[in-house]
This record gives structure tokens, sequence and C-alpha cells, in this order.
């Protein structure tokens, strides 16, 4: 069965996007089938992969609200092993019909059930706030990536988030788990970013990931082009942490299937 990781952090501007386009690219590009579905209404996980809006066949919204099978609404992307689900601004107003339907926190899971088996890491990204998609997310999800930006008030959020996981996990979705916090916007140039990194791995030192993403102008302009920065330039730092984040991250998965194997799967 493939992995459910959702990208979230209720603070906005972390990197949390970025994060859920780049990490999906770097994982298809180790030839892992990798599906990332885009559940912030901004709709930036879609066409930071090239997609454009006008030309979509089916979305989220269509999946969460109106029923409509998960696999109708797959897009390819340049990459071979990833596809996406996109978002469109139409999911802005689904947090208020999510209210009167019946198990209206886990409508993501129904629609993700059929898929799941198909791929090795199914990516979830995130609104930036707890409302009823991110707890869709959350309700559906094996783990949780914690992108964080490296300022101020960096930890005050981070407390928050931590406490938001716990409740879900004893409410809806006990497997939950932290998958990791990835350091991200790292400037080294600032001691405020040295200041919260060392005190994120003193609070919490076996969930922050290895690998820290830097500031990098060619990661902030990759998206302008609808590439992830693999496809943009892969020579780059910003290209170069992702690779590593997916590299920990596969790491991990391949200790946890020889601590707890699985059966094989069976393809049809």
């Amino acid at each position: 069965m493939g992995r459910v990781i959702c990208i979230s952090n209720q603070k906005g501007g972390v990197g949390k996007t970025t994060t859920a386009i780049n990490l999906a690219a770097s994982l298809a590009a180790a030839e892992r089938k990798t599906l990332l579905v885009d559940l912030d209404p901004q709709g930036n996980a879609g066409s930071g992969l090239g997609l454009n809006k006008a030309e979509l066949h089916g979305d989220i919204y269509e999946a969460l609200i109106n029923e409509r099978p998960m696999a109708e609404m797959l897009h390819p992307t340049e990459l071979k092993f990833l596809e996406v689900v996109p978002a469109t601004p139409d999911l802005t107003g689904a947090e208020l019909e999510l209210v009167d339907l019946q198990m209206r926190e886990a409508r993501l899971k129904h629609a993700l059930k059929p898929l799941v088996s198909k791929y090795d890491y199914v990516l979830v990204d995130c609104p930036p706030s707890l409302g009823l998609l991110t707890l869709n997310a959350l309700a559906a999800a094996d783990a949780v990536l914690v992108p964080l930006q490296c300022e101020y008030y960096a930890m005050e959020g981070l407390a928050h988030l931590m406490g938001t996981i716990e409740r879900v996990k004893k409410a809806f979705n006990p497997r939950l788990e932290v998958e990791g916090i990835l350091l991200t916007m790292f400037d080294s140039r600032a001691n405020i970013a040295h200041q919260v990194a060392e005190e994120v791995k003193k609070v919490f030192p076996d969930l922050v990931f290895r690998a820290v993403v830097p500031r990098n102008v060619r990661l902030a302009e990759s998206p302008s082009f609808g590439k992830p920065i693999l496809l943009y330039d892969i020579r780059s730092k910003g290209c170069e942490a992702y690779l590593q984040v997916a590299r920990e991250l596969m790491r991990r998965d391949g200790r946890r299937s020889k601590a707890h194997p699985q059966p094989a799967r069976v393809v049809a």
C-alpha cells in the first residue's frame, strides 16, 4: 500500500506548496509512483507543475463534494511517475458545503481509497488553516510532514499544529503520526534561523529532517515557469535539498518496511 502523507502547517508562507511540488517531483524522479493531491483552493500545486486551469477535466472539489471517482481527476505531468489531482477556486466553498454532509471529515479518505494501492506515495498539499479541508487530509493520512520556516514565530505555530495532530489522532485517525519537520527558507546568514533550527532540534530531536531547504532564487522562480525545481534547475541548491529530503524519506520507509513487512501488492 502507498503511504498518504499530508504536508501541513497552519501558518502560511512556510514553503508548504513548494515542498509538496518538489518532494513529489523528487520521489517521481526516483521512480516512485507518486500522486499529488492539491487541497488548497489557491491551486498552486497544479499550476506549479505546468497544469493549465482552463484545460482541466476535473478537480478535487468534484471528488469531495460531487463524489466523482478520484481516478477521473488524475492529470499527468512532465514526470512519468507523477500525477496530480488539481484544485480550483471552486474549492473555496467546500468548507461550507462539507458542514452539512455525512462523514464530512472522511470524504477525502473515501475518495482516495480505490487509488492508494496504485501509488508508492500520495502527498496532500493542505491549505494554511485548520478547517474541514485540512481535517480531511489529516483523517486520510498515514503521516504529516511539517514544513517550518526558520523565523521568530515558528515554534508558536508548531506547538499549535502538534496539538491539532494529537486531537485528530484521538478523534478520527489513531494511526496518524508525524513524519517529520522540514526546515525551510533557511538563511544561513541570519542568527534567528540558526537559533530556531537549534530550538526545534532540541524540542523534537527525532523528528527534524537532516536535509534543510535554503532560501534559493531558482527555487522561488520555478513555479512561474510551471516546473518543479528538478526540471527548472537541477544544479541549484534548492533542487539538491529536495532530492535529499526524498532520499531521507525513502530511507525511513525502508527501515519501517523491514521492521513491519507488508504483504506483496497484487497487480491486476
